[in-house]
């Protein structure tokens, strides 16, 4: 749910494993150290203080990778059945997930997959392991994750009395549905907690400028606590299709009363998503989209009379079509906020027979299981859809996150 995001991110997913004893500084450094006026012991410090890219004790990673291996292993059978697709990217389906994440449940250590609906199998190991931690306790854990592409990862968290470091190793199928090691990577985490929430919030130490031209998002969240199944099956049906990146329904405030300050022209191709099941074609659509055909699903889905959307929108009236583009570098500047995925944390059934959410927009980018807070309030209808009919953002939440970029500017 689970969205969505920077380079570091798809290097994090990678990081796994477990150490307790490391190496000598690389030979590199060492070399580097004698070549100048530093001495050895001023480069390993130097390495260490960096804190990525330690190095690595060959018995600790060959057991590392072992386990990892090993565990690949178990799930074999079920990847070589499941249906990959036809795409070169191997994306294995939630059936296939599921099966996977019961097998490797049986090890007892806590196991996550990626996507939003799936909760932390025994989650109660992890946090323990972190509320020791919190209380200077040092100890170690092994926590396994499930990729989209079959493969998994094996992250060994160790604390130490003071720092947190993990080890990590990725694993991946070859074209012979053989189990291989991709990635191994021993890092010190600049930071980290364990949110009231229940999140596992922490930052890989990571390169820095000037080592570096550009800075490396090293931030993960991990939900640890498990959420509701109702909560989760709501959230990923009407809510994550919308999120907050390329319209304002979630992240403004509106009502039947004011509805002049929605992005209709945004919003169109999200709620195209909900109602057909499928991504829209913009390239369809390069002149324009039909009134008829805008204005009945807009308000399909909003207290919003055609009237008001030819009012509110951008719509030409001479071509009878609302403007149409997809997000892209002229109409959208990125921000990290847009990553940010909702989640439901209450539910509140009204005498009216709508319901209100209370929904927290986490943002893994920012290391945030709260950027801000809002209010949906909704009418779920029998058949299964659903009318937005309000959205207030709590406390001073507008204020911290950008100001919204609209899809087109109407003059």
């Amino acid at each position: 749910m689970r969205v969505i995001f920077l380079t570091f991110l798809v290097f994090s997913i990678m990081l796994l494993g477990g150490c307790q004893n490391v190496s000598n500084p690389k030979e590199s450094d060492i070399e580097t150290a004698e070549s100048s006026s530093e001495t050895v012991d001023e480069a390993e410090e130097k390495v260490f203080e960096k804190g990525y890219n330690l190095p690595i004790d060959e018995d600790v990673k060959g057991a590392a990778e072992s386990d990892c291996k090993e565990k690949m292993t178990l799930l074999q059978e079920i990847y070589i059945g499941a249906d990959k697709g036809t795409a070169s990217n191997v994306v294995i389906g939630e059936e296939t997930i599921g099966q996977m994440l019961l097998v490797l449940q049986e090890t007892e250590c806590p196991i996550t997959a990626d996507g939003f609906h799936y909760n932390m199998a025994n989650y109660e190991k992890m946090e323990q392991f972190l509320k020791a931690s919190l209380d200077g306790n040092s100890g170690e854990i092994v926590t396994y994750n499930v990729h989209s592409n079959g493969g998994i990862s094996r992250k060994q968290f160790i604390f130490d009395d003071t720092d947190m470091y993990v080890l990590g190793t990725t694993a991946i199928w070859n074209d012979e549905n053989q189990p291989g090691i991709s990635y191994t990577f021993y890092t010190r985490l600049k930071k980290w907690e364990y949110t009231e929430k229940g999140y596992f919030s922490f930052a890989y130490c990571v390169p820095e400028p000037p080592d570096v031209s550009e800075v490396i998002n090293g931030n993960v969240l991990i939900r640890v606590k498990p959420q509701e199944e109702k909560k989760i099956e709501i959230a990923e049906k009407y809510l994550l299709p919308i999120g907050y990146q390329g319209n304002n329904l979630l992240c403004s405030n509106w009502d039947a009363e004011h509805l002049e300050d929605l992005d209709y022209n945004g919003l169109f191709e999200y709620l195209y998503s909900i109602e057909y099941k499928e991504q829209l074609d913009s390239d369809k659509y390069v002149d324009g989209i039909p009134k008829d055909e805008f204005e009945n699903l807009i308000m399909s889905y909003l207290p919003v009379t055609a009237e008001q959307l030819r009012q509110y929108a951008v719509y030409d009236a001479e071509s009878q079509m609302y403007a149409c583009a997809r997000l892209g570098c002229f109409n959208y500047a990125p921000n990290q906020f847009g990553t940010s995925y909702p989640e439901i944390t209450e539910i509140q059934e009204n005498e009216d027979g709508t319901i209100t959410f209370t929904v927290d927009a986490v943002c893994e980018m920012l290391g945030n299981d709260a950027v801000m807070s809002h209010r949906l309030t909704v009418l779920l209808q029998e058949e299964g859809t659903i009318v937005y009919l309000s959205n207030e953002v709590l406390d001073d939440g507008l204020k911290k996150i950008p100001n919204y970029q609209y899809r087109f500017v109407n003059e």
